[in-house]
């Protein structure tokens, strides 16, 4: 189960309101929920602002925080599972890695050619100072 996908961590979010609402005997924040999932606060309010969207949850701001409660259950299976396929990051990471793989062996080559050039370049000086050196020892 692939767990930063938004249809898995929906349930989970649900799951952890109804503990906390079993637990304490009313509607848990949501830093308790996070806290609960050992999930980031803005990744919780995330994930809570996309539910309250697709009427799951209601979402309360008051004094004492933001309170969780849950309207629709079973809207939560409306929200679409997203594939491994549809792995767009990764994917872009990849082909960036393979562009500077690329990149870096060009510049290997480019740096090769340069050195064969000098290498050519103080042989070719070397044959004439030499060839100089033997004119006027003449």
């Amino acid at each position: 189960m692939k767990a930063s996908d938004l249809y898995n961590n929906s349930h989970l979010m649900v799951a952890g309101i109804r503990v906390l609402e079993h637990q304490k005997q009313r509607p848990p924040t949501l830093d308790e929920v996070c806290a609960l999932l050992s999930m980031s606060l803005e990744r919780g309010n995330f994930i809570s602002r996309k539910l309250a969207e697709v009427d799951v949850l209601e979402v309360i701001e008051g004094s004492y925080g933001i309170r969780l409660l849950i309207r629709d259950h079973l809207k939560l299976e409306e929200i679409p599972k997203i594939e491994a396929a549809d792995d767009s990051l990764g994917q872009a990471v990849r082909q960036f890695q393979d562009s500077r793989k690329e990149m870096e062996s060009k510049i290997a080559a480019i740096k090769a050619e340069q050195e064969e050039k000098k290498k050519n370049l103080f042989s070719a000086l070397d044959k004439k100072l030499k060839s100089g050196i033997d004119k006027n020892a003449s």
